[in-house]
């Protein structure tokens, strides 16, 4: 005669993410938020030394354009490298975080207008560095709208 085995009445093995997840889920935003305004350093500091970006003809270009050709060359860099500063130190800092992500916002639309104003130069011989740079964009922009529903619950 064969008898069934019954299960154990003992609890599964707790994975050991299980209580990580409160933690997690209390801090994410926080890490996103910090996370994202060391992205925008790292990109910001380059700018602010000449010739240290890979950038910085793109930026030249896009800033002179979009000011009608008031803002140019490198003064334009630094202005743009000194913006994304203040971004950064926004969401790093968690001070004025509104506010951070407003000008993150309206820099964003200088970030993607060269995919309208330099549309072959980024994409002419296939995608390039600086197309690159510019398509993750949408991630920050993704973590920006996270971070600005999630901050103010």
């Amino acid at each position: 005669m064969t008898t069934t085995r019954q299960p154990a009445a003992t609890r599964p093995p707790v994975p050991a993410i299980v209580p990580l997840t409160g933690w997690i889920s209390r801090h994410s935003v926080t890490i996103l938020r910090v996370s994202v305004g060391l992205v925008f350093l790292a990109f910001a500091i380059p700018k602010l030394i000449p010739g240290a970006s890979p950038l910085e003809g793109l930026v030249a270009r896009t800033v002179e354009a979009l000011s009608l050709g008031l803002v140019s060359g490198q003064v334009g860099v630094i202005l743009v490298g000194v913006l994304e500063i203040l971004i950064a130190a926004s969401l790093i800092s968690g001070r004025l975080v509104g506010l951070g992500l407003l000008a993150m916002c309206g820099a964003m639309a200088g970030f993607f207008a060269p995919l309208v104003l330099f549309p072959g130069e980024l994409f002419g011989g296939g995608i390039t560095l600086e197309a690159q740079y510019i398509l993750k964009d949408v991630v920050l922009l993704a973590a920006a709208a996270v971070i600005a529903t999630r901050s103010r619950a």
